[in-house]
């Protein structure tokens, strides 16, 4: 595993973000994404030590394209560099929400997890209803320590508590957000020490656990629309 070559590669694509340099260099993608599948390979199996629904799967199955989808975006730029993967129980699928990469250059790469998306509103719903219902059970894995030392709770939100909920709730505040995440952002130096981002990832993505097993205790009957 050579994470240099991952950073390497992606910075000369966002400084050549165009179709003929990018194809003029497969090789190089091609080594730079073989070295990011044998990362989630290794990320699969430290999770898997401690979050056995994510050992069966396959690492390609698992990662996102390079190419950008410019139909509706101001910048057309053809390509992404950034190499972005979701580790779960079912595999890439938003929900359930499991933990996510994302190795960008100068300093964009973070480890996330919980519910990135907000596009689905009976998603939202269930997380609100849940943390109605389970407000101590929210309120404990969010000020626990080794929470606390890597993240605090994102996400888009509302400016007020939504209609049909109380004002006056304890959680009020998380009842406005629509998506609820954590993410915890790495350097460069840090990438490029294979062993110890390693480590590390598997350490983060620990904490993240209770905060995962929430949401998807909230999102267990959440069905994903049919395309």
């Amino acid at each position: 595993m050579n994470n240099k070559i991952m950073l390497d590669y992606l910075s000369a694509l966002a400084e050549n973000n165009n179709r003929e340099w990018y194809h003029a260099h497969k090789n190089e993608n091609k080594e730079a994404t073989l070295q990011f599948e044998r990362l989630i390979q290794e990320l699969i199996c430290g999770v898997g030590a401690f979050d056995e629904s994510v050992l069966h799967n396959v690492p390609k199955e698992l990662t996102f394209k390079l190419v950008r989808d410019t139909r509706f975006s101001h910048d057309k730029s053809p390509y992404n560099p950034s190499f972005r993967a979701h580790i779960s129980s079912r595999g890439k699928l938003p929900i359930p929400v499991g933990y996510y990469v994302m190795i960008k250059p100068n300093g964009g790469t973070f480890l996330g997890g919980g519910l990135f998306a907000d596009m689905f509103s009976n998603a939202t719903a269930m997380v609100r209803d849940h943390i109605v219902a389970h407000a101590d059970e929210w309120q404990s894995i969010i000020s626990d320590a080794e929470f606390k030392k890597y993240f605090t709770v994102k996400g888009a939100a509302l400016k007020n508590v939504p209609a049909g909920y109380d004002k006056e709730h304890p959680q009020a505040e998380y009842l406005k957000y629509k998506s609820w995440y954590a993410e915890y952002f790495i350097t460069d130096e840090e990438v490029c020490d294979d062993a110890g981002f390693l480590k590390k990832s598997v350490d983060i993505f620990r904490a993240m656990k209770p905060f995962n097993d929430y949401l998807n205790r909230a999102l267990q009957d959440f069905q994903m629309p049919a395309r």
